[in-house]
């Protein structure tokens, strides 16, 4: 298995280069920016693409709090520090296999893998692994639709629909250093 960072943003860049519609083009450029700035583990470049009261709602989680931040960018930040920076997790692949765009929101779908640290697992999860020092690919099917407000033309954030428990099986799936492929540089014509 190999986990490529890049193919997370690949199909909404290439729905973005053929689309003639400024306003549904803007709303891909804005998750491709948001994508990319999470890639990097860009939190600021994150939430330069929300609106100043964004929504973030896991549907398969909706009672925890604390993976739904709502109502200011603080909370968002908050959210990325608990969820990739405190935990490791900021390598990950959404290899998406489907974009859907117009003028309110865009969607993608597709496999969502995220390369946690054994450690991380073991001491914040209670996830027995065999090797402390190794990773392990959370994988589950995954649907975000990315709405954008009609006044500020910015993202409203992230509604999330996950297809299975990621983490079941995840001791099995180690993967090797070798095969996490690194972020490509940045160019011009990306965020």
């Amino acid at each position: 298995m190999k986990l490529d960072p890049n193919n997370t943003w690949r199909r909404v860049q290439e729905r973005m280069e053929r689309e003639e519609d400024p306003t549904i083009r803007r709303n891909l450029e804005l998750v491709l920016r948001h994508m990319k700035s999470e890639a990097r583990g860009d939190i600021e470049g994150v939430v330069a693409t929300l609106t100043e009261t964004p929504r973030y709602v896991m549907h398969d989680l909706p009672g925890e709090a604390a993976m739904n931040p709502s109502g200011s960018k603080d909370e968002v930040r908050a959210f990325y520090d608990r969820t990739i920076v405190q935990t490791g997790a900021h390598r990950l692949e959404f290899a998406c296999d489907r974009v859907i765009a117009d003028r309110e929101s865009v969607m993608t779908e597709g496999w969502m893998r995220m390369a946690y640290p054994g450690r991380t697992l073991a001491t914040m999860m209670g996830i027995e692994v065999d090797d402390p020092d190794a990773s392990y690919v959370y994988e589950s099917r995954m649907c975000i639709v990315w709405p954008v407000d009609p006044q500020s033309g910015m993202l409203v954030g992230e509604e999330t629909y996950t297809g299975t428990d990621g983490f079941e099986g995840i001791a099995d799936r180690k993967i090797r250093e070798a095969d996490i492929v690194p972020l490509e540089p940045a160019g011009p014509s990306t965020a």
